[in-house]
């Protein structure tokens, strides 16, 4: 029963665990770019108090054993990286990943980080940044008699100049992706780096070595799904309470033992 008590709270730690995911998840189901998080979970040791195969009476040998549990932790957070829905905003400057890929960002201090985010900005200069200030890699500039910018399914960024009559490139958006995207850490701010576990980035122009293509004047949404989010919320609610209802029990039979009287 003491076990009983430990194995339960245990589980109780890892729907909390669990139900922390679910909220992150939903509470970015607005944000542009993001991935979905997966709980995962393993089995913890095992109290062996007979071995599978141990030999038996007459020379036979026990089938299966007797095994018994101690719990459950927290393995890992996996990230989900398939695509979420692309909303149309026909803002010249709000570009989305059809297909792998990670647009590059080079942040304040030199370090490169990934984004699937491509809700860019321009800032005072008419560099193409994110919404925090920072610059997309290889660096672009927009003239500032510009009239259009037109960015192509390879990444080709051309822009219009007051007065001309054909466009000029300024500029060639680059995407990355990795062996392992799983394995990349997360920054928050829509951010991810590189990690040994993700493998080193491949970067390419889109549409080219297994890269998705551009598109100019769409966002990609979050693939968070409400309706499943809700549902796992449910399902990690009621294990919690049930792992809480074996302690209680664990608990009721402990009193019955502590209240036996000769």
């Amino acid at each position: 029963m003491i076990r009983a008590l430990f194995s339960a709270a245990t589980g109780m730690q890892a729907q909390q665990v669990n139900i922390d995911v679910i909220a992150n998840n939903l509470a970015n189901v607005s944000t542009v770019g993001f991935k979905k998080h997966r709980a995962d979970f393993q089995e913890l040791l095992y109290e062996t108090i007979i071995p599978p195969g141990s030999p038996s009476a007459q020379g036979n040998m026990i089938p299966t054993g007797l095994q018994i549990g101690t719990g459950v932790r927290p393995a890992a957070t996996q990230k989900i990286f398939t695509e979420g829905e692309f909303k149309r905003t026909d803002n010249e400057f709000d570009i989305a990943i059809e297909g792998d890929g990670f647009f590059v960002i080079t942040r304040p201090n030199g370090d490169t980080a990934y984004t699937r985010s491509g809700a860019f900005k321009l800032n005072s200069t008419g560099q193409m940044v994110t919404s925090e200030g920072f610059l997309l890699s290889p660096n672009i500039t927009i003239p500032t008699n510009a009239v259009k910018v037109n960015v192509g399914t390879d990444g080709t960024v051309s822009v219009l100049s007051a007065g001309a009559a054909t466009p000029t490139q300024v500029g060639q958006i680059t995407l990355a992706r990795f062996p392992n995207a799983g394995g990349l850490s997360s920054l928050g701010r829509n951010l991810y780096a590189e990690t040994v576990a993700s493998g080193a980035a491949t970067t390419g122009n889109a549409g080219t070595s297994g890269l998705g293509t551009i598109a100019q004047g769409f966002l990609e949404n979050s693939n968070v799904s409400v309706v499943d989010e809700l549902v796992a919320l449910i399902e990690a609610q009621r294990a919690y309470e049930i792992n809480s209802k074996a302690i209680q029990t664990s608990d009721e039979m402990l009193q019955v033992v502590n209240n036996l009287k000769r």
